[in-house]
């Protein structure tokens, strides 16, 4: 995906590489520090070792969240089959319509094949949106609220206000806040 909101431009784009020994390293360091480790991107499910590296990191006694856009759900299906992952944050990106404009990506589909996944599974998760007003109206976001309710999504549907003060990935400009009007109730973010 080449979402113009990305806040890790340089991830997506391919720098900013460690070398998988770093980060073990790293970990081995803080074991009596930390509790879990968070696997993110860019989309941490596309790298190829990506369930090697979540089963190592839960070998060392760590607890593991992934935050993802839902475009591998048969990664997402094995990691909670192998009772790999502890947490799972969904990034839900617009309705179909709305997909490749915010995207660059014609990914709904897995993305719902993903939801299925979670909401069949024990897993915890939540499922969130980042939200610029060049994007996103408020009836896009009351209709992707119906729709996750729908699908039987039941927890918290939680809304990330863009903000414009870190490099992107595109030239969005700033986004104005939108009161949101719910059938749950008023969302201010």
């Amino acid at each position: 995906m080449r979402c113009g909101y990305c806040y890790n431009p340089e991830i997506v784009l391919g720098k900013g590489k460690l070398s998988w020994e770093h980060v073990q390293d790293f970990l081995i360091s803080r074991r009596q520090m930390l509790d879990g480790v968070v696997f993110s991107g860019g989309e941490c499910t596309i790298h190829p070792q990506a369930i090697p590296f979540v089963r190592e990191v839960k070998k060392m006694g760590f607890e593991v969240k992934i935050d993802t856009n839902g475009s591998r759900p048969e990664v997402i299906g094995q990691m909670i089959e192998e009772n790999l992952l502890d947490y799972v944050a969904l990034d839900f990106k617009a309705m179909p319509e709305n997909y490749w404009k915010v995207t660059k990506s014609d990914l709904f589909s897995t993305f719902e094949k993903s939801l299925e996944i979670l909401i069949q599974s024990k897993v915890g998760f939540e499922v969130r949106t980042t939200v610029h007003s060049d994007q996103l109206t408020t009836s896009d976001l009351q209709a992707m609220e119906t729709w996750l309710r729908g699908k039987g999504y039941p927890g918290t549907y939680y809304l990330q206000h863009f903000r414009g003060d870190k490099q992107t990935l595109g030239e969005l400009g700033e986004s104005r806040k939108p009161v949101l009007k719910t059938e749950a109730g008023v969302w201010r973010n």
